[in-house]
């Protein structure tokens, strides 16, 4: 090993020697699952397949198969998993990578399963660095394959490994495990406000055949008033006559579909530039954005309201504008066209085979039910929380996803 490559960028206070590079056989017992997989019960001991094996860790909520106890005994001769003991898939997909963190699990095919020789390589050391992109990019150019790619045992063997003494391997292993439990916990917090994002939606806001939402706020009573959305504004177009030059540059912006798929309100910093053009329709603060196609039926009429504006802007060719003609508070609008219910009555009017669409009209037809003008803002109020929520958990998951795979690349060789 060359001089130049024998230690990171980045290490603990107190460690200054070189690192090892050994082969993966050399250095870890294995045990490679070969034949036909058990066959497969409601109940039994749980069975780890590749779709289990994350980034990390072993999701037992994603693919729940079992094997009978029967089947466990006779396969157990082949290297029973340890608590510790390190996965590595080698095809759909190859590369991923977990630490096994209990007992009485079983292993299909696909799977390798290694244990670092005591006092030799730390097994949390190893799953983190089998997850760098120094040994990632070395397994992607073993590969190989078509649609699916893969690697044999044999050839993933012989793939070397680098790694320091055994205490600074501890210490590496421990630093990032301690990124990983605050990534999991930020990502507990931002599923845990998904979750109850999607139930309020489904229980804050009238149901099919309903004239008041199962829960409210305290002291409203009042029946929603029901109307269609045709009743209460005026649709129009998105650009048009526009060819490829004309986008990237300018002193207006439009916003893309992908900004009205993704946001309940649009996001006017991922607004795009294009010229000035007075022939266009230009959008104003309180219109609604439908997309008129997707490629499930589910995702189809998505929507978004604008609640700010600076400077002229305009919407993209594949959506269409609503502005309403009646006072409406905006956040309350923006979220009530995303609750189950309206979803529901809009994806009914998808039409297609390999791609869906709506019609401007369809959507037209929709009807809405709305509460009085106070709900209304305490509803727009009570979602426009919750999505900040989501958004800050979101931003402090990306940032601690960001400094995890900078250690990857700056803590190893």
């Amino acid at each position: 090993m060359s001089r130049e490559n024998a230690k990171p960028q980045i290490r603990f206070k107190g460690f200054s020697e070189d690192w090892e590079r050994r082969k993966l056989i050399d250095v870890c017992d294995y045990v490679d699952y070969r034949g036909k997989t058990p066959t497969k019960t409601d109940l039994g001991v749980f069975l780890v397949t590749a779709k289990n094996v994350k980034d990390g860790y072993i999701d037992y909520e994603t693919s729940q198969e079992y094997i009978s106890e029967n089947d466990y005994e006779k396969i157990m001769h082949r290297g029973k998993p340890e608590i510790g003991d390190v996965l590595i898939t080698t095809e759909a997909p190859c590369g991923n990578v977990a630490q096994v963190n209990r007992t009485n699990i079983a292993l299909a095919q696909r799977i390798i399963k290694y244990r670092g020789h005591s006092n030799v390589v730390n097994n949390t050391y190893l799953k983190h660095y089998l997850l760098s992109p120094e040994f990632q990019s070395l397994l992607s150019a073993k590969s190989s394959g078509g649609t699916v790619q893969g690697i044999k045992g044999s050839i993933l063997h012989q793939q070397k490994i680098k790694y320091p003494k055994y205490k600074e391997q501890m210490k590496i292993g421990q630093h990032l495990n301690t990124l990983d439990c605050l990534i999991t916990l930020h990502q507990r917090k931002y599923d845990k406000l998904h979750h109850i994002k999607k139930s309020m939606l489904e229980k804050m806001f009238t149901k099919n055949g309903c004239n008041v939402p199962e829960i409210r706020f305290k002291g409203f009573t009042d029946v929603w008033e029901k109307r269609k959305l045709g009743e209460i504004g005026q649709t129009y177009t998105g650009l048009s006559g526009k060819i490829k030059e004309d986008f990237g540059h300018g002193q207006a912006n439009f916003v893309t579909y992908m900004n009205v798929f993704l946001n309940p309100v649009t996001d006017t910093e991922m607004i795009e530039p294009i010229e000035i053009d007075p022939k266009q329709n230009e959008v104003e603060v309180g219109d609604v954005f439908f997309t008129t196609s997707s490629e499930t039926p589910e995702e189809v009429g998505m929507s978004s309201v604008l609640i700010e504006k600076h400077g002229k802007i305009y919407l993209n060719s594949f959506c269409f504008g609503f502005r309403p003609t009646e006072k409406l508070d905006s956040f309350f609008f923006a979220y009530l066209l995303r609750s189950q219910s309206i979803r529901e009555r809009i994806t009914l009017f998808a039409q297609g085979i390999s791609r869906y669409n709506i019609s401007k009209n369809k959507v037209m037809e929709i009807e809405i039910s709305t509460p009085s003008t106070q709900e209304q803002q305490l509803l727009g109020e009570y979602f426009e929380t919750l999505d900040h929520l989501l958004t800050l958990h979101q931003r402090k998951l990306e940032k601690l996803k960001n400094i995890k795979q900078s250690m990857l690349e700056k803590m190893f060789v």
